[in-house]
């Protein structure tokens, strides 16, 4: 694998710099961050139905409300 080198301004860097982990290379954190698909990237990757697809998506809603909900009675408790 080759190396590529880049300018960044000042802000970029110290930003860059602010994700940066002990011992991680520079390399590691721009894999890391831009590693995060976008919705333009997966879309067409689900074979399902549309109605499962939406399913899906409430059923993980669901879950989301339901650890917000534990995590709020448990703040108050």
């Amino acid at each position: 694998m080759g190396t590529k080198t880049i300018s960044l301004d000042d802000e970029a860097y110290e930003r860059l710099r602010a994700h940066k982990r002990e011992g991680e290379s520079f390399s590691t954190v721009v894999k890391r961050l831009a590693g995060e698909r976008s919705w333009r990237e997966v879309a067409g990757i689900w074979e399902g139905e549309a109605d499962e697809l939406e399913a899906a998506i409430e059923e993980g809603r669901e879950r989301s409300r339901e650890r917000r909900d534990r995590i709020a009675d448990d703040l108050t408790e």
